[in-house]
């Protein structure tokens, strides 16, 4: 898995709201309505992510949840793997 160019990231966070590349990580915070709002939405994207067997940092404070996503196969740099998640993730907020 090769790491995406600037010009494929600027492309793929074209309809992806609210991410952004920090440090070599496409990240993003969300915020919910409560903790509880919060815990339940990892909660649904943990079998998602299982499934794509891609396991992105995630830091979550009362409501607020930040991801940080990158791929180690891949010299720890964003790749499209990190894209298709930062989609399912967006999906599942709705």
């Amino acid at each position: 898995m090769n790491a995406l160019t600037d010009t494929e990231l600027e492309v793929a966070l074209s309809d992806l709201a609210g991410w952004e590349v920090e440090n070599d990580k496409l990240t993003k915070l969300m915020t919910f309505e409560s903790f509880r709002d919060a815990m339940t939405f990892l909660m649904r994207l943990a079998f998602e992510i299982e499934d794509m067997n891609h396991h992105p940092e995630i830091e979550n404070v009362y409501n607020k949840v930040r991801f940080s996503l990158t791929t180690h196969d891949a010299g720890s740099k964003v790749t499209e793997k990190d894209i298709k998640l930062a989609r399912q993730i967006e999906n599942l907020r709705g």
